[in-house]
């Protein structure tokens, strides 16, 4: 069986970023954490009886999981461990910002066995974190990173961010070379984007003309590579044998259950694919996760497969398409052919993205028929 993994959603944030589009929100009053991590157990064990295979890996994600406390993390992880097979050598990953992490909480999560921490950095320059709207500075990045070094955590991701406003490639080498010097075992390094129904949607900034940003893009892959840290994904960089796991196993195309406000799942039964989601509102959610499932049609499939597989380096093997799809290959006859005419594939006998179709990925998958 192939493994699976859990992603656990925690909405709330201390503030709302003008960048952000995902399902988070800004604390009002007191987050009703007790109340949560019981909804979030029971959310569990609606889901676990259509999921099969050892858990390979568990995502706080959020909002930001690290407002709660290590007693409720460890209840809902114990919990985890009592209602699924999980491997005893699974990748237990806790999201944190800086500006919401005390060093007593980041020893706590170290003993109640996360392994692997993501801290949102964002950027180590303090008027490019003032521009987008974050809540600390470089010195509560300094006193992150030394906290969560001494708690004894090794391996790190830093969540890294360019084409920043007013960014050029000066200012963001500054930054990988800050994020560097602390030897992360994994970066994303991602480019800004201003997603519909933010605040920068509304109220967009002044971004990098699109040379700059194809400097910063072309130059930064270069130094992070000259540094040790392999390039897999599209936004994704590891020091060897480092790679998330977890994010591995969504480009895979891989089975995950989704438990919190807000959180998607995908599940594979007798060959066909379903896609769950949970009620967005932490108030809705609190009262009952609504659980939706969705049957993805045989005409998605392809998409949904390629939109994932085609970010990774690596790409795919055609065999893997039909293993993870249950369709024959022959349906992506045609995307195959042109494709690799267009230079967006190597050769019409496997899924792996060239350069240029690492950097066009929206066009390719307009290929699709």
């Amino acid at each position: 069986m192939n493994p699976i993994g859990l992603y656990i959603h925690f909405p709330w944030c201390i503030k709302k970023c003008p960048y952000c589009d995902f399902n988070s929100h800004v604390i009002d009053g007191q987050i009703p954490e007790k109340e949560y991590i019981s909804s979030l157990i029971n959310d569990l064990y609606d889901d676990v009886a259509d999921f099969h295979g050892p858990i390979n890996s568990v995502f706080l994600g959020g909002g930001t999981p690290s407002l709660f406390s290590p007693r409720s993390i460890s209840e809902i992880l114990s919990t985890t461990k009592n209602v699924l097979k999980v491997s005893d050598d699974a990748e237990i990953t806790l999201e944190a910002n800086p500006g919401a992490l005390d060093a007593a909480n980041i020893e706590g999560f170290r003993q109640i066995g996360v392994n692997r921490l993501s801290l949102g950095v964002q950027s180590f320059q303090d008027q490019h974190l003032s521009s987008l709207g974050r809540v600390h500075n470089n010195d509560d990045i300094n006193y992150a990173i030394a906290a969560i070094k001494s708690a004894g955590f090794t391996n790190i991701n830093f969540d890294l961010m360019h084409g920043l406003p007013k960014q050029d490639w000066k200012s963001a080498k500054r930054d990988l070379l800050q994020a560097i010097s602390h030897e992360p075992t994994h970066i994303s390094w991602y480019q800004l984007t201003i997603e519909p129904n933010t605040v920068f949607s509304h109220k967009p900034p002044s971004l990098p003309c699109e040379e700059m940003l194809i400097e910063i893009y072309e130059r930064g892959i270069e130094l992070l590579s000259q540094e040790g840290y392999n390039r897999y994904e599209i936004s994704a960089f590891s020091q060897l044998n480092k790679e998330s796991r977890h994010n591995l196993n969504y480009w895979q195309f891989g089975d995950y259950i989704g438990i919190g406000a807000g959180a998607h799942g995908k599940h594979t039964i007798g060959g066909n694919i379903y896609r769950t989601t949970k009620s967005r509102s932490p108030r809705d959610y609190l009262i009952s996760p609504n659980k939706k499932i969705k049957t993805v049609s045989r005409s998605e499939i392809p998409l949904e497969y390629l939109m994932n597989s085609l970010r990774l380096v690596s790409g795919s093997e055609l065999r893997d398409f039909e293993e993870r799809t249950g369709l024959s290959k022959e349906v992506i006859n045609n995307f195959l052919n042109k494709a690799f005419e267009g230079g967006f594939i190597d050769n019409k006998r496997r899924l792996v993205p060239t350069q240029l179709g690492l950097s066009f990925l929206d066009e390719v998958l307009l290929l699709i028929d």
